[in-house]
């Protein structure tokens, strides 16, 4: 991770058969692609991959969970669960629709804690959204029996964890709908993108006509089509999604070493006393683009976190105080900052976030560092990353 670190010239033939034809919009202008349909030849090779029968290109991870959750029909005062620990885009997604995000706890997992989600259940829920944090997963078998007794829509955020697996299913494709995001720090990536993949037709017909203003996309002819329903631009050009197809072709190499350095680290890691690691669900298996272990306390989670930066180990990271990624950072959802008035809903329903207890997420995030795994290290590189690594942290344990 990330997959820009295997640029090279697969990435540069796809994007020249675009450049070449001229045609950089996914729809339309048949006679001059020159037989290049790039963004449905991703998206038919990516559905196959996620084992799921059906795959829908877009702008953006970000873009993907909106049009998710617009695709099953989610919308305003319609209230979407969600964990402490993610990106800004799960809340922005539910947020743009209307929809109300409910954060609660995550557990050891860095993932939503099923007893939290199942008490944060009201007549207003309508969709679960786990959110797949650094690689690994959540408690999916949990969630999965929550959504059936209640009736609610599962919905998996795997933007950070393409490639990683439960119950030999890939991320993604264990709930109704699976989120994936293509942005230059992914897995693999498009420079910018995002997928849904779905087994639904319904869903699968709705995100395709959601994502494209409301066209129906029937026949060849753009300027007849007509348009069922509203919609918005949420399209993936032809270039982005060349590159998106280059980058698909090397995924099972790149989860391949970043096992291999992965397993490297913590097998250092794993003898330095003090040290413990996420918990990964029985039946999964991780995408290994990020090891993330637990400190003893708060305190020394912050000075292991310094620590290392002073011993030269990069790429390493302390969400507990990241704007990006954690409630502690996000003083514009808590104080509904917004440039334009919220809908009604979001500001009756939604939670007095600078008085909510999420104290059980901080006791996991305060102690939580998060290695990133590159893929460009050669084995000795890893090899002395993982020794700096244990001097940094042994010399606060």
């Amino acid at each position: 991770m990330p997959g820009f670190e295997v640029f090279g010239a697969e990435e540069r033939k796809q994007v020249n058969d675009v450049l070449q034809s001229g045609v950089l919009m996914r729809y339309g202008f048949d006679g001059m692609r020159n037989g290049h349909w790039k963004a449905k030849q991703f998206e038919t090779a990516f559905a196959q991959k996620m084992q799921s029968q059906h795959c829908q290109l877009v702008s953006s991870g970000t873009s993907a969970l909106t049009v998710a959750l617009a695709a099953a029909g989610v919308g305003a005062g319609d209230e979407v669960i969600m964990p402490t620990f993610t990106f800004v885009a799960s809340f922005e997604s539910i947020m743009m629709l209307g929809a109300v995000p409910v954060l609660v706890d995550i557990d050891d997992t860095l993932t939503l804690d099923p007893k939290a989600v199942e008490a944060a259940i009201t007549p207003n829920t309508k969709c679960v959204m786990p959110v797949h944090m650094c690689g690994s997963m959540a408690d999916l078998k949990a969630l999965k029996a929550i959504c059936d007794k209640h009736n609610l829509l599962l919905l998996e955020d795997a933007c950070q964890a393409i490639g990683g697996t439960f119950e030999r299913k890939p991320l993604g494709s264990y709930g109704d709908l699976g989120c994936f995001s293509f942005d230059f720090v992914k897995t693999i990536t498009c420079g910018e993108g995002g997928a849904v993949i779905t087994n639904s037709k319904k869903y699968a017909v709705n995100a395709d006509q959601y994502q494209d203003h409301g066209h129906d996309h029937v026949g060849n002819d753009r300027g007849a089509e007509t348009h069922p329903h509203l919609g918005y631009n949420f399209r993936i050009s032809e270039l982005n999604a060349a590159v998106g197809i280059a980058q698909l072709d090397k995924l099972d190499r790149i989860l391949a070493t970043q096992k291999r350095n992965y397993t490297i680290i913590r097998e250092v890691l794993e003898t330095v006393k003090g040290v413990t690691f996420r918990r990964v669900p029985e039946g999964g298996e991780e995408n290994y683009s990020f090891l993330s272990f637990f400190l003893p306390s708060q305190e020394e989670a912050k000075k292991v976190h310094k620590a290392l930066s002073e011993h030269n180990v990069e790429a390493c990271f302390y969400w507990y105080t990241n704007n990006w990624h954690y409630i502690n950072g996000w003083e514009h959802l808590r104080n509904l900052r917004s440039l334009a008035p919220l809908s009604s809903e979001i500001k009756n329903q939604i939670q007095d976030l600078n008085h909510t207890d999420f104290s059980k997420s901080d006791a996991w995030m305060g102690r939580t560092v998060s290695s990133l795994i590159k893929i460009g290290w050669t084995e000795a590189e890893v090899k002395q990353r993982a020794e700096a690594m244990k001097r940094a942290i042994q010399s606060v344990l």
